[in-house]
């Protein structure tokens, strides 16, 4: 049985970061700061690729006999199958690993290299819970807010075609929430592949459309670009986000409809339970 003791570890959660966008890390520091309250591990750390510390020296802020990395990511990919590993000094897990391959020793240190959050089932309680928050904070004009039966949900993405796994953890979303019928229409919408963000107004079948970002921090893609294909005034956006305001008014009437954008995932508090999900799978083994 596995329990909530890992005092004889240390938790890993690595990020992207930037040397651009100050708010990048944000979502990692935050969720290392609500696990550490926790006092469930011996210590939490960071690492992150564009900022200090990074992948590469992370480990060395470890000093148990046990690790746990947890990618603050949101697929497989590039990052987690590569980078990642590649920097803390492991090997690299395949499309085939199991939990056995994802734990290896390094330097005395027994370190578990879990799966990246954006991945795991219960990441859909995550985007509900920033769905019908934004919902709630911001009624119509009249004070009402919509049922959810009778809102469609975006969930965005950026997409590549580079690699497929990118799409692949929006679509095993859309599929897991279109299951519990909640909302009038479930889609995933992408800023580099079809269907695109902008396509929401035609693909909604009501006037109520929520917006939901899967990406783990707010940057100039969920502040700039997501904003200006829903169809936000070039110049309102950048001139809003100049003067350090929000670049989306929720809700705003478009393209005969009412639009609710949400903020990245990476700050809702739901995520330090999936983090120790991820933690979970490989402590038993």
């Amino acid at each position: 049985m596995v329990t909530d003791d890992f005092t004889d570890a240390t938790l890993v959660l690595v990020g992207h970061g930037s040397t651009l966008n100050a708010d990048s890390s944000r979502p990692t520091r935050v969720q290392a700061d609500a696990l550490r309250a926790r006092g469930v591990f011996a210590r939490v750390v960071t690492g992150y690729w564009k900022e200090h510390p990074t992948f590469a020296g992370c480990l060395r802020q470890v000093f148990t006999p046990r690790a746990f990395v947890v990618p603050l990511f949101i697929s497989e990919g590039y990052f987690t199958e590569e980078v990642i590993p590649r920097e803390l000094g492991l090997r690299a897990p395949d499309s085939t690993a199991t939990a056995w391959d994802r734990i290896q020793e390094r330097g005395g240190v027994r370190i578990h290299y879990c799966g990246p959050v954006g991945t795991h089932a219960s990441m859909t309680r995550v985007i509900l819970a920033r769905a019908r928050e934004v919902l709630a904070r911001h009624p119509l004009p009249g004070g009402q807010v919509p049922e959810a039966s009778d809102v469609c949900l975006f969930i965005a993405g950026h997409g590549t075609g580079n690699n497929e796994n990118s799409r692949r953890a929006i679509e095993a979303q859309v599929e897991r929430i279109r299951a519990r019928g909640i909302f009038a229409r479930v889609e995933g919408v992408f800023m580099e592949e079809e269907p695109r963000i902008e396509a929401c107004h035609r693909l909604a079948t009501t006037p109520y459309r929520v917006m939901v970002p899967f990406f783990i921090s707010d940057g100039l893609h969920s502040f700039e670009d997501i904003p200006m294909m829903l169809g936000a005034p070039e110049a309102a956006v950048r001139a809003r986000l100049r003067d350090g305001l929000p670049t989306w008014i929720n809700p705003t009437a478009i393209e005969g409809g009412w639009v609710w954008y949400a903020s990245g995932i990476g700050l809702e508090p739901h995520l330090p339970d999936v983090i120790l999900e991820r933690v979970r799978e490989l402590a038993g083994a």
